[in-house]
């Protein structure tokens, strides 16, 4: 096996890649208009002596060892078995391996050095001859607290790092070992070692901005001296600045792969020594051993240790995946033994959620980006989360046919068959034909996955649309090609959707010819929900749900109703409302959500279609600058949508119309100083200019409105004042600013949060906001956090041990 190892920081010289840059002109004029200087001038001459200066040495190692490879790659033209490099050198590594292009990997390894070069009152000294177990001891002894070891280069070449004065401080007691070397490096910074928390962050920050791909070939990190687990690149590169490089056992873990050929590729040749070292003085890892488990050998994303069977976390034969595999086994893992000294836990953004819900719908991870009506969920949204591995809903309410069509054919013709995508299936109950409408277009285009949204109740176009993607194989087996996530807050509805379509609809259906006698058949054996998502409070239509509460009501239904129908697949049920925090993704994750759906926080985002003036408005609001009003779709029976309402009128003005239909049975009951207030302040045209605009309106799309509002006053009413909800969501979309006050802006509390989580970061700014990037920094913090509550678990379990055994001796 074949091993392709890049040199970090100290490996460069002048005059390195002379005989690349002419090779590779295209990649060098990119580099040049990404750094703002010549790079083969800065490598061949270094007129002003910035090539040793950490800011200028990492980029442009980086391109050097990058252009290595690329030469060294069409020379052999055969692919390297295993990747690492050394500290710098990973970045190449996961370069070669694709987890990111040319491009992105100097802006990361320009940032990178950028920070590390304002590192201060720090240093670094080489020991030579002392191996790390015997050196952690000397810095101990010699209560040296703020020394760390940041490489472990080969059981005899060990590099510390830390606070200025101590370094100096160490060489004293280190050089009274005899046989040992000391050798000062010449930085100002404290590399690989807690010191650089704060730039760590703040690289972290800025990696946000990035889309990171797993690495196509296994690539050892230096942090766990084990392969990139899915998911893990944004998160081992911020951590590796903090980290040691365990580069040792890096080579060890290749050797015991067997790996026999380590082709150096960049710069002089300080990693070929350090293996030959390796090889000489260590023997590879022993990655299993008889009746033990190899802590350094267990996947990073796993607890390191063994443990009992697992004991099921809730007596339900549906239970076992309302946590994710991963986090089920290190919550038994708490449960069941004390923690030890090593325990540590990584939860990786692909382990959250249900492997069996990504598994089905073609998903990496297990986070979908929910519709937002008139197409601000746009169809580059949508392409944007499928092509990521997520995947995303159009915005279908509220839109033209037409462009309901063209929006799905581009996302089809994006996303093609390897990536998944889905599309909004809005209940309009005063506009029955809208829905079958939509229907129609989905089966047509072969939509396999709708979002049910705003649903009181299972209708006939639903029914239709399951129905239609029901096939019965020989075996048995009952396929579903079209799949209904059902988003919901009451229970009620619930059960209906967990419960066999209506027998009345069904026949109805295949009375009309609109369904198959099998599909009719099969209809009794499946709910009508593939998938149930809860919303709590939201953006959308809400209830005011509260997610503690209503999340484990479903889900006791679900199981009710799974247990008695006994439907030959499971019903996952997913969270959402309020999610725009990692603390929030965390706290639906561990209520037991299978997924998550995120809406608000997406709005703010380049993808959303939806005006640059909302946009501005949305990235500065708190969790304190929404307010509830009437939605427009269900005016008359007072159902609610929440908004913003800094800086705006809407939330107030909505209420009050809201009001007086309540009040009021026509428009001539309404006085004149009210009258005159709405028609100037609120519409700015008079109530029969409106109503001039709305009938043309009605006439033409649904003229049986047109009729009920001339014999009933109070619909005509109805009908005005619901103009105003459509005027002002236009004049939001438009960015109309000179109507600003009256912006109507659907949206949660949750992108409070998310403002608030990304304050002083670069998503700060909505124009640095991408809906994947946003989201795969949700997950990946929210690992984080579980992973941390985890081992606060373990260690609260472990001092309470003696207690509880005590109970059970007395019991």
């Amino acid at each position: 096996m074949k091993a392709y190892v890049f040199p970090g920081q100290g490996a460069q010289h002048k005059g390195m890649g002379h005989d690349l840059f002419d090779r590779f002109p295209e990649l060098v004029r990119e580099a040049n208009g990404i750094l703002g200087y010549s790079i083969a001038e800065l490598c061949l001459l270094d007129p002003q002596r910035r090539l040793g200066q950490t800011q200028y040495t990492q980029p442009a190692l980086y391109i050097v060892n990058a252009l290595a490879y690329y030469a060294a790659a069409a020379n052999s033209g055969a692919r390297p078995d295993l990747l690492a490099g050394h500290s710098l050198g990973e970045y190449n590594a996961l370069l070669a391996a694709e987890a990111f292009d040319f491009g992105t990997g100097l802006k990361l390894v320009q940032k990178r050095g950028e920070l590390m070069s304002r590192a201060q009152r720090g240093g670094m000294a080489a020991v030579i001859g002392m191996e790390a177990d015997q050196l952690s001891e000397v810095l101990r002894r010699s209560g040296l607290t703020k020394v760390h070891i940041a490489n472990i280069n080969s059981p005899s070449q060990i590099v510390i790092s830390g606070d200025q004065d101590e370094i100096a401080s160490a060489q004293a007691a280190i050089e009274g070992v005899s046989g040992v070397r000391y050798v000062r490096l010449n930085v100002s910074g404290a590399f690989h070692s807690p010191l650089m928390q704060a730039a760590s962050e703040e690289f972290g920050n800025f990696c946000r901005n990035f889309t990171f791909r797993d690495p196509e070939i296994p690539v050892i990190s230096n942090v766990t001296a084990r392969p990139y687990s899915e998911g893990q690149v944004m998160d081992l590169l911020v951590r590796q600045i903090t980290s040691s490089v365990q580069w040792n056992d890096s080579v060890r873990y290749m050797l015991a792969k067997g790996v026999t050929d380590f082709v150096e590729t960049g710069p002089g040749q300080v990693l070929t020594k350090l293996v030959a070292q390796i090889r000489q003085q260590a023997a590879p890892l022993i990655l299993e051993g008889p009746g033990k488990t190899d802590i350094a050998a267990v996947d990073a994303n796993d607890y390191a240790v063994a443990s009992p069977a697992p004991v099921p976390l809730v007596s339900s034969p549906y239970a076992p995946e309302r946590i994710s595999a991963s986090t089920t086994r290190l919550v038994e893992q708490v449960r069941t033994q004390p923690a030890p000294a090593v325990l540590t836990a990584n939860v990786s953004a692909t382990q959250l959620g249900s492997s069996d819900f990504m598994r089905d719908y073609n998903l990496k991870y297990a986070y979908l980006a929910g519709s937002m009506y008139k197409g601000i969920a746009s169809r580059e949204l949508v392409a944007r989360m499928g092509k990521a591995g997520f995947m995303g809903f159009l915005g279908a309410g509220g839109m033209k046919a037409s462009d309901i069509e063209q929006d799905l054919r581009y996302i089809q013709a994006e996303l093609t068959d390897k990536y998944s995508y889905g599309c909004n299936l809005l209940h309009t109950p005063a506009a029955p034909k809208l829905e079958e409408d939509t229907v129609d277009l989905l089966l047509r285009l072969k939509v396999r996955n709708v979002e049910a949204s705003a649903y009181m109740q299972i209708t006939p176009a639903l029914v239709r649309y399951k129905l239609q993607g029901l096939e019965k194989r020989a075996d048995g087996t009952i396929v579903r090609r079209n799949r209904i996530i059902a988003k919901l807050s009451h229970t009620e509805v619930a059960r209906a959707f967990l419960n066999p379509a209506p027998e009345r609809i069904v026949q109805q259906l295949l009375a009309a010819g609109l369904v198959t006698k099998e599909q009719a058949e099969l209809a009794l054996h499946i709910p009508v929900a593939d998938e149930l998502c809860v919303e709590a409070d939201s953006g959308g239509h809400t209830d005011r749900g509260v997610a503690y509460a209503l999340f484990p009501a479903v889900v006791s239904l679900r199981d009710e109703i799974l247990a008695q129908r006994q439907y030959p697949h499971d019903v996952r049920i997913g969270a959402a409302g309020g999610i725009g925090t990692p603390q929030a993704a965390m706290a639906a994750f561990m209520l037991g959500a299978d997924f998550i759906v995120t809406g608000s926080i997406n709005q703010c985002t380049v993808e959303a279609r939806t005006s640059d003036a909302v946009k501005d408005i949305l990235q500065d609001i708190n969790v304190k600058d929404t307010d509830y009003a009437p939605a427009g779709d269900m005016f008359e029976i007072g159902a609610k949508v929440q908004v913003v309402k800094r800086g705006l009128f809407f939330p107030a003005r909505a209420n009050k119309l809201y009001e007086l239909y309540r009040q009021h049975n026509s428009l001539d009951d309404i006085d004149e100083k009210t009258r005159k207030q709405i028609e100037d302040k609120y519409f700015k045209r008079s109530f029969e200019q409106v109503w001039e605009e709305t009938s043309a309106y009605y006439r033409r799309k649904h003229p049986a409105e047109i009729e009920r509002a001339e014999q009933s006053p109070k619909h005509k009413m109805a009908l005005i004042f619901r103009w105003y909800f459509v005027h002002t969501t236009r004049l939001a979309l438009s960015g109309d600013v000179s109507n600003k006050v009256d912006f109507q802006i659907h949206c949660g509390s949750a992108l409070g949060g998310f403002n608030q989580w990304v304050k002083g970061t670069a998503l700060e700014s909505w124009r640095n906001r991408h809906v994947d990037v946003i989201g795969l920094a949700l997950l990946n913090e929210t690992g984080s956090l579980i992973g941390k509550a985890l081992q606060r678990y373990a260690r609260s379990g472990e001092q309470r041990q003696p207690e509880e055994q005590q109970l059970q001796m007395s019991a």
